[in-house]
């Protein structure tokens, strides 16, 4: 079989995907389908942004039998570098292709998904970009920086059927989906109050203007936020994590963690695709310095139903981290520690085979590559990553302009209050555009 009669078929099928997802066909086929000349069983992937959380990613990738890496991307040569090493390392060749740009990762005609692990700001374009053409995507959280941006990847995956995994992977862990089961099933009776713990932030430093570093694209790194110059972000000069703290690229830790805990309270709520009708609260923000994210935070969400939600850092909720819902028979609370409850019997409670049972994945990288080929939905599909973001955006804006916001879930629109709507999206530097 020739490289350019796989490529040829692996085109011909991303068309008939971009019909629209009643038309969807699988990337993978079986070899019946070609017969003698059937396309490769692999799930081709390429990878942009291969540094921190995407070096994490694209390693748990290389250990799935079923993917060939054969691309990877970052604006730092260096972060490539040891990602094309890592591949190679894996595959025992040189054959992956390092890149600086995605856009020509993204040309290459030969793919079939992408992940990608980037700065929240970059978050939209690119997801929209590799949806309209064709590829599959593993996107890390949150979905998007801003509400309208993670709407728009919606609309995108939607529009050209593609199969969207969030990077949300507590979905996939046995303790968190049991936690839900037993909410959802009304174990603690009906849910009034619920409470989303958040990591606490940290207030800001002055850093200087330093040199670029060699081999980094600052430009590109910046891409649509505006223009600023260099000054990593830290006394150390490293760009690459400490942007979390920065209001043009995230929202700190609230935004940093709301597509985790937030995710698992709406999931044991049955709230996956809907949102609160008001929200108020306040944060703390830095006097001075480069850091202007709140370092602590707290806010109240109202749904229609009259559940009230708070979302706030950690210390400031009785629980700490995690997420804990207070019923009419007690409470149960979850984070990455483990599972509690007000009683040690809710947790040894049996689920009933006529009973809500919630999506089940065991493996949050395996269920992606799944659903690739079956083109089912995945676990965190791109409506519930948006869902579940935008109430801590939500809060982000509420706490921002200082007052209780109205919001529509259906139409997605703050009410009466043209200020606060007016951050729902986000201008971009040219010649960038959504």
């Amino acid at each position: 079989m020739s490289h350019r009669n796989s490529i040829s078929r692996r085109a011909f099928l991303r068309r008939g995907a971009l019909v629209g997802s009643a038309l969807a066909l699988p990337t993978i086929v079986p070899s019946s389908v070609f017969g003698a000349s059937a396309p490769s069983e692999k799930i081709v992937m390429g990878a942009i942004g291969v540094g921190s959380m995407g070096q994490g990613d694209l390693n748990g990738f290389l250990h799935k039998d079923e993917v060939r890496v054969v691309a990877v991307c970052d604006v730092d040569a260096n972060h490539a570098r040891k990602a094309k090493q890592m591949v190679d390392g894996r595959y025992g060749n040189s054959d992956c292709v390092g890149y600086r740009d995605f856009r020509e990762v993204i040309g290459r005609g030969d793919l079939d998904t992408v992940m990608h692990a980037l700065p929240d700001h970059w978050h939209a374009i690119i997801s929209v970009e590799c949806a309209r053409a064709g590829l599959d995507i593993h996107g890390q959280k949150p979905l998007a920086r801003t509400i309208r941006g993670g709407r728009a990847i919606c609309q995108a995956v939607d529009r050209y059927g593609r199969i969207w995994q969030t990077g949300s992977w507590q979905r996939s862990v046995a303790h968190f989906h049991r936690a839900c089961e037993l909410v959802i099933n009304g174990r603690i009776g009906k849910v009034k109050h619920v409470e989303v713990g958040l990591p606490d932030g940290g207030r800001s430093g002055v850093f200087p203007v330093r040199p670029v570093p060699a081999g980094l694209d600052w430009n590109l790194w910046l891409g649509p936020a505006p223009w600023r110059e260099y000054t990593g972000f830290d006394n150390g000069g490293g760009a690459h994590w400490n942007w979390r703290w920065v209001m043009d690229y995230s929202g700190g830790q609230l935004t940093d963690w709301a597509g985790h805990h937030i995710d698992i309270a709406h999931w044991g709520l049955g709230l996956d695709r809907t949102g609160p009708v008001e929200i108020e609260g306040r944060g703390e923000y830095p006097d001075e310095g480069t850091y202007d994210v709140p370092y602590a935070y707290r806010f109240t969400c109202k749904y229609a139903d009259g559940l009230e939600m708070v979302v706030a850092n950690a210390g400031q909720q009785p629980h700490g981290m995690g997420a804990c819902w207070y019923g009419e028979h007690g409470w149960i609370h979850v984070n990455r520690g483990g599972l509690r409850a007000s009683d040690p019997k809710i947790l040894q409670e049996v689920i009933g085979p006529d009973e809500i049972h919630l999506y089940k994945s065991n493996d949050h990288l395996q269920n992606f590559l799944d659903c690739v080929k079956t083109r089912k939905e995945t676990i965190t599909p791109a409506e519930i990553a948006h869902r579940s973001i935008s109430v801590g955006l939500l809060g982000e804006i509420a706490m921002l302009v200082g007052r209780k916001i109205r919001w529509n879930p259906e139409t997605e629109q703050i009410l009466d209050d043209p200020g606060a709507a007016a951050l729902l999206g986000r201008a971009y530097r040219q010649p960038w555009m959504l």
